[in-house]
């Protein structure tokens, strides 16, 4: 069926560069983090990421490289906290169709194995990392399939943490950009907090960083660099130590500032702004633009091309199946893949394929301008 043809992707790489040199600070909130989808005393998640510096820092190649052509856009970005991506879906896609999102960070998927086949977006590669152990959590970036793009491993060796980061190739001469995604329970134990600052060491070194984030330190004050819990002045020394700027001025969630946007070069995220919530999610999206220009892959991924298919020919190739003695005395599960192969065979004889236009990739076949002109009134109303 269509999803057996939805591309998959698992790479990884690496990026190195200067020291950023300065620190901004943003408003000063205080409000309780919150318990949903992660229950204090439950025990840690487990995984496979720990960190790895410098020259520990492994490559492997996202996909076999393409020919690739200079973009002059500044890359458009949304990210938020989903508190459960498997009902919000749709909304998220419409959004994207109606925002021309390149970039899409997600935290509090609550994703695991079974949902392998519908994560999906057309237009789109994903890189995701789902918690292992316990329920919520879990994280994902969809990046613009025309986008290059790999994920680094930062680190294998040390305490699991719930982050993600991919490195997006610039421009000729612009240099890359390193792009994060990254949650932290608001029961995280020390050691994975110490693990998750050495990563941050580790990518600010890159010339270009935008982190996205949802910290759980509602204490901090960003406008006087002041916090009240030991785990929060940690951060802020993290933060500090790093030479990494706090965009994020206004709060995201009941009056607190808990998705934080982290860059370590001046003026390098712009246009930065809330845009409502996500489904029932009580945390704002937040769009903004990274300012500075990514290159982008010709891509070659292939669809239906429905208009030139011969559906007459199908129906007679699958009207000729014995289908009473085919699934005779078989399961449910059998059965379905019996037919499934059928109907595969048939697809593939009379129905041809064609190069994906760039100009539709971000649209599904569902989403029409009624459910677009839907998706505006709720905006609307959210700037009222």
């Amino acid at each position: 069926m269509l999803w057996d043809n939805v591309p998959r992707l698992e790479g990884r790489g690496a990026g190195e560069g200067p020291w950023p040199t300065a620190q901004r600070r943003a408003g000063c909130t205080t409000a309780h983090s919150k318990p949903r989808g992660d229950e204090p005393g439950a025990p840690d998640a487990t995984g496979t990421n720990g960190v790895t510096l410098g020259r520990y820092i492994k490559r492997i190649p996202a996909t076999p490289a393409n020919k690739s052509a200079s973009l002059g856009a500044q890359p458009k970005c949304l990210y938020t906290n989903a508190q459960s991506i498997g009902n919000k879906k749709e909304e998220l896609q419409t959004c994207v169709c109606l925002q021309g999102c390149d970039l899409i960070g997600i935290r509090e998927t609550w994703w695991d194995s079974s949902y392998d086949w519908s994560v999906g977006m057309v237009g789109y590669r994903l890189f995701r990392k789902d918690r292992q152990g316990r329920r919520g959590g879990g994280i994902a970036l969809y990046t613009n399939d025309q986008l290059e793009c790999m994920e680094l491993r930062l680190g294998m060796d040390e305490e699991p943490t719930e982050s993600l980061w991919v490195r997006i190739k610039g421009r000729t001469g612009a240099g890359d950009i390193i792009a994060g995604v990254c949650y932290r329970p608001p029961d995280q134990g020390d050691r994975a907090d110490e693990a998750f600052y050495r990563q941050i060491g580790a990518a600010s070194r890159s010339q270009a960083l935008v982190l996205m984030g949802d910290f759980n330190h509602p204490d901090i004050c960003w406008r006087d660099n002041a916090a009240e819990r030991k785990q929060s002045r940690k951060f802020l020394e993290c933060v500090n130590d790093n030479f990494l700027f706090q965009v994020i001025e206004k709060p995201t969630r009941r009056g607190a500032v808990l998705d934080l946007i982290l860059t370590n070069k001046e003026g390098l995220v712009g246009d930065v702004k809330l845009k409502g919530s996500l489904g029932c999610s009580d945390h704002e999206m937040v769009e903004f633009r990274t300012l500075r220009a990514a290159r982008r892959a010709c891509s070659k991924l292939t669809t239906l091309d429905f208009s030139r298919a011969d559906f007459g020919l199908i129906r007679d190739l699958l009207g000729r199946i014995p289908w009473d003695k085919a699934l005779e005395g078989r399961g449910a599960q059998e059965s379905w893949l019996i037919f499934k192969g059928h109907l595969l065979q048939a697809q593939q004889r009379c129905i041809p394929t064609k190069r994906k236009s760039s100009k539709n990739t971000k649209r599904p076949p569902w989403m029409n301008e009624e459910l677009l002109g839907k998706v505006k009134q709720k905006e609307e109303a959210y700037r009222r």
